[in-house]
């Protein structure tokens, strides 16, 4: 084949590529896997689930494998740490918009410690624990939609980008 022949195709794998590059910024890359089991209802996500676990990671590796009701959308996290910050607990659990209205940081003057509370939609979003006002936030990963319309997923880019790669060669 001459190399004439393969621009096109070049030209073609580099603007997948770049599609792909702009949507990998919405991938969640810590090593959590979705679920395999069909969900319950339409639009249904896992959260990390846990009642005052010791720390982080106790929380996420001991956590509940269930699905979120449907009158929740959020996962919600409230990390209680010691003014120099270790984590005296954590809990993690699905949540109403309601009671995501608490979402920050609040030094507890007697007791000495903080409390932080985040608030993600999502499955498997709460990964991670608040620590400060910067990540101690409501934030939104996909719009609520009434439709089930969406941008086309990371994987639809690997495979597309593999295509081509197989079509060049």
């Amino acid at each position: 084949m001459r190399i004439s022949h393969l621009l096109p195709l070049c030209a073609l794998q580099l603007i997948v590529l770049a599609r792909c590059r702009t949507l990998a910024k919405n991938i969640n890359f810590h090593n959590v896997r979705p679920p395999l089991d069909p969900t319950p209802f339409p639009n249904s996500f896992k959260c990390f689930t846990c009642e005052r676990a010791a720390d982080n990671y106790n929380c996420n590796r001991w956590a509940e494998d269930k699905w979120c009701p449907p009158n929740t959308h959020y996962c919600k996290t409230v990390h209680h740490f010691t003014g120099h910050g270790r984590s005296k607990s954590v809990t993690k659990r699905c949540a109403t918009k309601e009671e995501c209205r608490t979402v920050g940081c609040h030094h507890h003057r007697d007791s000495g410690h903080s409390e932080c509370i985040s608030c993600c939609d999502g499955m498997i979003c709460n990964v991670d624990v608040p620590t400060n006002h910067t990540n101690a936030l409501f934030y939104a990963m996909r719009s609520h939609r009434a439709s089930g319309a969406s941008r086309p997923s990371a994987h639809l880019c690997g495979v597309l980008s593999l295509l081509v790669l197989l079509v060049l060669f």
